[in-house]
């Protein structure tokens, strides 16, 4: 027994030695900030990895493990995250070794959190009056976001059947740019997946000279690309 006690005492000033820093201001504000739990626990994880762990950019695979849900809900919480300006990827060079490494950057995050503490939109406090649950409308949302996001999200999860791994944050980005920045339509991307298996070239960046290609030649649907694809395979 006191043997047990003297275990468990070591092991509760362990737990104090390593405890993470959270800001209060993200607890309190991150449901008016329309983020999920999920979302809001990859923010404080990648918190904790940084504070405690010195590591800076934790790959999706460890951060499915300390937040025990799938790569593709992790990775999507990632691509959400940045293409909503919460969290950057920076790219950074070490003169000295001649390393090029990447790291999250929380900057939008916080300065989202000052933007609405400044304008005094706190969330409502459960205590509210009234019969009207304070995250009714957060809800409603984010399963209306869900449904919109449904064919994006197959999208992903196709990429990460294909390449037979969970796919990495920059990975993420790159598939969000070709969707929202250059506009290509999400079949067209699903085909230029397909071709480059049939070329044996798996990477992104075939996948990327692909899509630029069509575009070039103003190709818009999946029978255009088949045929663009037949007439280039017949020219070689």
């Amino acid at each position: 027994m006191n043997d047990r006690n003297s275990l468990a005492k070591g092991m509760a000033e362990a737990f104090m030695d390593g405890s993470v820093s959270i800001p209060y201001a993200l607890l309190r504000t991150y449901r008016a900030l329309k983020l999920s739990d999920t979302e809001g626990m990859l923010l404080l994880h990648l918190l904790a990895f940084r504070q405690l762990e010195q590591n800076e950019f934790p790959t999706i695979e460890q951060l499915q493990e300390r937040i025990g849900a799938s790569p593709a809900i992790v990775g999507q919480a990632v691509q959400k995250l940045m293409k909503q300006g919460f969290i950057t990827i920076d790219e950074q060079f070490d003169p000295q070794s001649g390393v090029q490494s990447e790291k999250y950057n929380l900057s939008g995050l916080f300065q989202k959190i000052g933007v609405l503490l400044a304008a005094g939109e706190l969330p409502l406090r459960s205590g509210s009056t009234g019969d009207v649950s304070p995250y009714r409308d957060q809800s409603e949302s984010a399963s209306v976001t869900l449904i919109a996001n449904a064919g994006t999200h197959n999208l992903f999860v196709l990429f990460e059947q294909e390449f037979g791994r969970p796919l990495t944050p920059m990975e993420y980005e790159t598939i969000n740019g070709w969707l929202d920045q250059d506009q290509y339509a999400d079949e067209l991307i699903r085909f230029a997946l397909k071709e480059s298996v049939f070329a044996g070239k798996l990477h992104f960046r075939y996948i990327d000279r692909i899509l630029l290609e069509w575009s070039r030649n103003r190709v818009t649907n999946v029978e255009e690309a088949r045929l663009h694809a037949q007439k280039f395979r017949a020219g070689r």
